[in-house]
């Protein structure tokens, strides 16, 4: 009997030790855990998805199909019309479009070179080891961007005022006749951009500056031991290294003033753009045809055009940059 209890023990099994514990399976994709962590996951998603169709993608389609039709929402007889491609061709034959797009063009013209050249500058003084307080100046250049639109154009209208302005006050002292920066053609755009400019350009400012930042500092002391002193580096080694960020600033630059709106809305105090449409931009143009003439679909032709513009644009800058980039090599 004894022999047969030590047989008995011996086949029951010893327990399992706590510190040996046995290791989980990964679970298969289409299994338990892993299933319910992608169903979770559609949930969190979905938020994002149904925003973006509703305020995205469903404009995107509705202006489109909106271009190529007479649409007036308050008809009580035929609220759709086909016109087919008569919208395209009315504005092409529309004075008040090909003003708007020479004063788009100009106005960009005078604010993002100017911009870029300066938030350069910027960026390289502060990139400076010799400057006390970096962190303060850096604040102090974000400032204009965080400041509203509305109350950066009151202020500089005031400033740009024709008899009371502090600029005409300025060159009234020097016995110069003061200048209409309302009436005026090229100084209304000076005006405009000098807002948009100082609004952007610490913006701009700090993205050199990280693009700078990283720019590997053996290179300048490579630059330094062959006896180039700091224009030479700064032409040789900091502006070669901002090529990609110069491409990416001019075509975010192109995007926004392709949209400047408020600041000659502002200046000019009348959604046409002043007395001879010198202040009138694409986006003000579009917003005055849909919402105060009630041409909507004339309206949706607009914002298409300025779309295929941006993308041109983007396209040549791309395009330059990449043979630009090519020839360097």
């Amino acid at each position: 009997m004894a022999d047969l209890a030590v047989k008995g023990r011996s086949r029951q099994k010893a327990a399992p030790s706590p510190w040996k514990q046995k290791k989980r399976k990964p679970s298969k994709p289409g299994s338990g855990v892993a299933s319910l962590n992608g169903k979770w996951a559609y949930v969190f998603i979905a938020p994002f998805i149904a925003m973006f169709l509703i305020f995205g993608l469903f404009p995107v389609v509705f202006s489109t199909q909106l271009a190529f039709y007479k649409y007036d929402p308050l008809s009580l007889e035929q609220t759709w019309s086909w016109v087919g491609l008569d919208n395209f061709k009315d504005i092409l034959a529309d004075e008040t479009f090909w003003i708007s797009l020479g004063n788009t063009f100009e106005i960009w013209a005078l604010s993002t070179f100017p911009q870029m050249i300066m938030a350069i500058g910027f960026a390289a003084i502060l990139r400076s080891r010799f400057l006390r307080g970096k962190t303060f100046w850096r604040t102090i250049l974000l400032v204009p961007n965080i400041t509203s639109v509305i109350a950066v154009a009151i202020i500089f209208g005031q400033l740009f005022g024709r008899d009371f302005g502090m600029i005409n006050t300025a060159i009234g002292f020097f016995g110069l006749e003061h200048i209409d920066f309302i009436e005026n053609s090229f100084a209304s755009h000076v005006a405009v951009a000098t807002m948009i400019t100082w609004r952007w350009v610490g913006y701009n400012s700090l993205i050199f500056l990280a693009s700078m930042l990283a720019i590997p500092d053996e290179l300048y002391e490579s630059a330094s031991l062959d006896g180039a002193g700091a224009w030479k580096q700064f032409t040789n080694v900091t502006l070669p290294g901002l090529k990609n960020t110069i491409t990416f600033v001019l075509i975010v630059g192109t995007i926004g003033g392709l949209q400047v709106y408020a600041e000659p809305l502002t200046l000019a105090g009348d959604n046409g753009g002043g007395s001879s449409h010198q202040l009138s931009t694409l986006t003000m143009y579009l917003y005055n045809e849909s919402f105060i003439n009630a041409r909507y679909g004339y309206g949706a032709t607009i914002g298409i055009l300025i779309t295929i513009i941006v993308l041109i644009i983007s396209l040549i800058n791309f395009v330059v940059t990449r043979r630009v980039a090519s020839e360097d090599k």
